[in-house]
């Protein structure tokens, strides 16, 4: 508008100018180093830091899991709440940005007001009218300190914080669906063991009753065939739980029931868990944990908060201006001479605050010492949980081996057991003990190749994803 004073453009201009070219005085900030040796175990590092993640259908290639955290990651109530808290975090960071620029707010205005004839300038009562619209900012901070530059960008990296936390989240659910679908296939399997155990038992008491029929076996054999059948059919009934409470869980992580056509796995070496890590992994592949890295940008935000808490030591600029049209008759509001501007800059220097500022600075370095000593502890947090995985796995095959063997071998005495009493060379104790022998063997390789497979899984998810 042409009645607009330049030097009011030329000002206004320039402190928008200051505005936005104001430096920060926040302390610079430089990555802490990582408080951990640089590999995990002996040998050459096998991948770096910025190599590919595999995909987690890359790494679980069992169909009936891939189409289980499918569902998962669709449906699971916590993972939305954290997708959620995301977007309640990025709208904080807008609104602080915003903060970066004036709000420019339109007004209408309508005054009337009626005067008394001793306060008339004609001495006789009077109305007066007032009509105004027009534009203008108010209380706008000249961020000369960099102080709301600081606070947004504190804001950002809590945003990018939130972002960390809900892949953490989905990271997190993944690993969990799939340990809880392991555990349901083990379960089956030791039911489907247990059963045939069961059987086994069964056959066997039948056999006894009969023997004693005959007046071969004593009474005492016939309890101890009971007993133990008894066992197995009360161990069916404890493992049929298991797998419908296994069930009930996967349920609940996917957000919805199993669906009837999946695929029914029944055994673990059909689950399709990866088995081989390699040896010597760099400490650096910890960089692509999201909890790593939502600590970091947590204390990213805390060394910018310092800027802004230090910037409240100096003068706080605000501009507060108008521009539109003012006429006492509405008709007329419009005209070229009725154009009014107002422009009030203010200055607020802190001059006694009671060590209001001094306490917002040292609370906001306090922060950010914790800040700092989080992200370590994550940091060393993760290198344990991916060392004890190594460890567990460098040994992890010794075991499997004995447990095989011992299995062969609980089976071949079991075989020679039986054998040895239906031949009647042998008493009954025998057959009890390596019935016992065998079940448990059964039960102890099902739960090292469910540890191998967990195994497995926790390096996934300690590693951040994998370790290709």
């Amino acid at each position: 508008m042409p009645f607009f004073p330049r030097r009011l453009v030329r000002a206004a201009c320039v402190c928008l100018s200051l505005a936005c070219a104001a430096c920060t005085m926040a302390p610079a900030y430089e990555r802490p180093a990582m408080p951990v040796p640089d590999a995990y175990g002996t040998g050459a590092n096998m991948a770096g830091p910025d190599a590919p993640l595999p995909e987690w259908k890359m790494f679980f290639s069992d169909p009936a899991l891939q189409k289980i955290i499918e569902l998962a990651l669709q449906n699971n109530r916590s993972l939305r709440s954290a997708m959620e808290n995301v977007e309640y975090v990025r709208a904080q960071y807008q609104i602080r940005r915003a903060d970066l620029l004036p709000t420019l707010n339109a007004q209408a205005q309508s005054s009337n007001q009626g005067l008394p004839a001793d306060l008339s300038t004609t001495r006789a009562r009077s109305v007066a009218r007032q009509y105004l619209v027009g534009v203008g900012i108010s209380n706008f901070e000249v961020d000369l300190w960099g102080r709301l530059r600081s606070l947004n960008e504190s804001a950002l990296e809590t945003w990018y914080s939130a972002r960390e936390d809900a892949a953490s989240a989905r990271l997190t659910l993944v690993a969990e669906t799939a340990s809880a679908y392991l555990q349901l296939v083990a379960d089956r399997e030791l039911l489907d063991i247990t059963r045939a155990t069961y059987r086994n038992r069964l056959g066997q008491y039948n056999l006894v009753r009969n023997k004693f029929a005959s007046g071969v076996a004593s009474q005492l054999e016939v309890a101890q065939a009971e007993a133990t059948m008894r066992e197995a059919q009360s161990l069916v009934a404890r493992y049929a739980t298991g797998v419908g409470q296994d069930e009930n869980l996967l349920a609940l992580l996917m957000g919805c029931p199993l669906p009837k056509d999946l695929p029914e796995v029944r055994r673990l070496s059909k689950a399709g868990v990866p088995a081989d890590v390699p040896e010597g992994l760099p400490s650096s592949l910890l960089e692509r944990r999201p909890d790593i890295r939502a600590a970091e940008h947590h204390l990213k935000a805390a060394n910018a908060a310092i800027g802004a808490a230090r910037a409240n030591f100096f003068p706080a600029i605000s501009l507060t201006g108008n521009l539109g049209t003012i006429s006492a008759d509405y008709s007329r509001l419009f005209e070229p001479h009725t154009g009014y501007w107002s422009f009030l800059p203010s200055v607020t220097l802190p001059v006694f605050d009671t060590g209001r500022n001094t306490a917002q600075l040292e609370m906001s370095e306090s922060e950010r010492r914790t800040a700092l000593s989080d992200y370590e502890k994550t940091i060393q947090t993760a290198f344990r949980e991916v060392a004890d995985c190594m460890v567990q796995r460098r040994y992890i095959g010794d075991q499997m081996a004995a447990e095989r063997a011992l299995l062969k071998a609980s089976q071949t005495a079991y075989n020679l057991a039986s054998a040895r009493y239906e031949a009647g060379v042998d008493s009954y104790l025998n057959v009890l003990d390596a019935q016992r022998s065998l079940y448990s063997a059964q039960q102890s390789y099902t739960a090292t190749q469910l540890l191998r497979s967990v195994n497995a899984l926790t390096l996934f998810k300690s590693l951040g994803g994998g370790w290709y």
